[in-house]
């Protein structure tokens, strides 16, 4: 266990409304006698966010220190669509769900902060998770010499029922629903929804059906195409079939065709930054199309250099996002460099939504860099001479022959 900060007179805590954070309320307000501020973040997660609001003042926690924002569209349009610009997958296959939404829930809380006179905030990750991480690194980014709550590390709580012992010591309302040990923990907002433990703990099993909630089986999707396009402007999704939306209802519009198509499912044992490997669910269906469409689009509008340098770069950049350095300094260069790549990246991508899959069919720009005329197989391209090609064999055989010629020698 960590050691308790002293002299704590008001905190922000992150609060989701649920019963292991009415428990972090309550245990803040007995165990700190401080002030407690509760942030709720509205990031689609598809909840009603109110009964937050009611909970918080059951709790003693005063009108004007219940803080419920709805962040969806500065959520997509300044960290989804950044990091879709970049293609960023985590150890190639994670679309950072999670991840992306930790830092602005961070600035929140530190605005918040700022703004009530907070010398403190707190969240309700785990000790042996990378939210504890990413929303730590955050805070002191952002506010250097802030004091920071971690509840699951300090607190002397060993098991499910000691929490629930102490909810109803303390008169915190717990739902039938809650009162046994979850099957799975669960997060979700507009980009994704994350399932880990419990049932899922076992990489060996597969997943139970019961454990999706964004899509459907891709073997219980329609057996008929959907087709859609996607307009494009500097690497940003801005339309869908033709109509303008904006960031997170494009989005939303995306998420409802990938779940009735079966798109975004993701089954995934990954090295956490804290050292362990672990096992979660993932359902990403708006991203895992937003992803086939922006890869579409570059692979018209981007020079074969700048493509292959973004995509030597992605690995760094999705690691940064993954362990919680969104603030860093070399996150926000390789943003800058990312960002000036997509100048150009406009343009409309036709896909194919079938069974679990969305595949790139048709790509269009007034960029792009492909020339007909010089792929085809056609005679009579001017800007291409096939005899230029036994000079260029020849240069970059140079140093194999000479290794082939010592080879020979022995």
């Amino acid at each position: 266990m960590s050691r308790p900060i002293k002299d704590v007179k008001r905190v922000v805590l992150a609060y989701s409304g649920g019963l292991d954070t009415s428990i972090i309320l309550k245990w803040l307000q007995t165990t700190y006698g401080c002030e407690v501020v509760t942030f709720t973040a509205d990031l689609g997660q598809g909840e009603e966010l109110e009964p937050a609001r009611k909970k918080a003042e059951l709790l003693g926690i005063k009108k004007e220190h219940i803080f419920i924002e709805d962040l969806r569209e500065e959520f997509v349009r300044d960290y989804v669509f950044p990091m879709f610009r970049a293609n960023a997958q985590y150890e190639g296959l994670y679309l950072l769900g999670t991840s992306i939404a930790r830092p602005l829930i961070a600035k929140k809380q530190i605005e918040i902060a700022r703004k009530v006179g907070a010398d403190a905030v707190s969240h309700g990750a785990t000790g042996k998770g990378n939210d504890q991480v990413r929303f730590e690194l955050g805070y002191y980014a952002l506010e250097p010499d802030i004091k920071v709550i971690a509840p699951w590390r300090e607190w002397d709580f060993k098991s499910r029922e000691s929490l629930i012992a102490f909810a109803e010591e303390n008169q915190i309302p717990i739902a039938k629903d809650k009162r046994g040990e979850a099957p799975f923990s669960v997060d979700a907002n507009l980009l994704h929804s994350s399932s880990e433990g419990k049932v899922l703990e076992d990489p060996w099993v597969e997943p139970p059906e019961y454990v999706h909630m964004r899509t459907i089986a891709p073997e219980d999707a329609p057996d008929v195409v959907t087709e859609i396009t996607i307009d494009f402007e500097k690497g940003d999704a801005v339309a869908v079939n033709g109509e303008k939306m904006s960031p997170a209802t494009l989005l939303t519009k995306l998420n409802e065709l990938g779940k009735a198509n079966g798109i975004g499912r993701l089954d995934l044992v990954e090295n956490r930054f804290v050292g362990m490997k672990s096992r979660g669910v993932y359902e990403t269906p708006g991203g895992t199309i937003l992803l086939a469409a922006h890869r579409g689009i570059e692979s018209i509008t981007l020079d074969r250099g700048a493509a292959h340098l973004k995509d030597e770069l992605m690995p760094k950049y999705a690691e940064l996002i993954y362990n919680g350095f969104w603030f860093s300094p070399e996150r926000e260069m390789l943003q800058a460099l990312i960002d000036k790549s997509q100048e150009r990246v406009t343009g409309t991508v036709r896909l194919k939504l079938y069974k679990g899959t969305a595949r790139v069919v048709g790509r269009q720009s007034p960029y792009s860099l492909y020339d007909q005329d010089l792929v085809t197989f056609e005679e009579g391209a001017v800007a291409y001479d096939h005899l230029d090609a036994a000079g260029f064999i020849k240069l970059n055989a140079l140093r194999l022959r000479t290794l082939g010629k010592r080879a020979k020698r022995g």
